[in-house]
């Protein structure tokens, strides 16, 4: 199957997952109708799912009227099933959905709001990770703990090391730059920031990222690192303090 990347909005991502063979397709955080009519339109898919991450306005905002002019069902999880406009069909943690022959892993992880989940699409090593993790950057935490949050991210992290990661902003830019401002000696960084920086001057999105990228360079998801939390003298800070007083710094940041 084949993944497009559908900027929306000011800086929204959504994405069709679409089957080449049957023309069927989904898409994935829907914050407005039209740039996803446009596309299925002009390659002539047929709309058969909405997939919801979370209830926030900016990634249901297209559902109704896509779900009307294509009849397409509505998938979210259950403790959004109050909160996600047109939902069809409720999904549980850790469950297993099927599109068009491909397994999709839902897994819960509450941090950015209590309802969040992500869609990995086994055989398309793809994860849709809507707020939660960004590219090099993760969630603002509205409705959950810290706590929730890192063992959410522990679920991501979880995944195969060469799974693409598909968000839902295009906060890229402004994430590398707060990792090097934390992590100041990090060639690596400093390389990744100035390749993603061309791509964008060129308007090409920075997605998908890879998650060895992001366990790799990514300071959110260092609060296990020990090392790292020792270069910064945070060695005395668990795991959740640790990424609290990260999280607390990109807030203000």
């Amino acid at each position: 199957m084949d993944i497009h990347i559908i900027p929306c909005l000011k800086d929204n991502y959504a994405y069709i997952v679409e089957n080449k063979k049957t023309k069927n397709a989904c898409v994935i955080d829907p914050s407005e109708s039209a740039p996803i009519k446009d596309f299925l339109n002009k390659n002539k898919l047929n709309l058969k799912f909405i997939l919801n991450t979370h209830h926030h306005a900016d990634h249901v905002g297209g559902n109704l009227e896509l779900k009307k002019e294509f009849n397409s069902k509505i998938l979210g999880f259950e403790k959004d099933k109050e909160r996600i406009p047109g939902i069809d069909i409720v999904l549980k943690n850790r469950q297993i959905w099927n599109f068009e022959n491909s397994d999709v892993l839902i897994e819960h992880v509450p941090g950015h709001t209590s309802g969040h989940i992500f869609y990995y699409f086994k055989n398309e090593e793809a994860a849709f990770t809507g707020d939660t993790l960004f590219s090099f950057g993760c969630g603002r935490l509205f409705e959950g703990s810290y706590l929730e949050m890192v063992n959410s991210l522990k679920k991501i992290k979880s995944l195969p090391s060469k799974t693409k990661i598909f968000c839902g902003h295009e906060y890229t830019m402004s994430n590398l730059k707060f990792c090097i401002e934390i992590d100041k000696n990090n060639a690596e960084l400093k390389k990744k920031y100035n390749q993603i920086s061309n791509n964008i001057k060129n308007k090409l999105p920075s997605v998908p990222s890879d998650l060895s990228d992001e366990m790799n360079l990514n300071i959110f998801l260092k609060f296990d690192d020990y090392k790292f939390k020792k270069q910064l003298g945070f060695q005395d800070l668990n795991e959740v303090d640790f990424f609290k007083k990260i999280r607390d710094l990109k807030d203000n940041f």
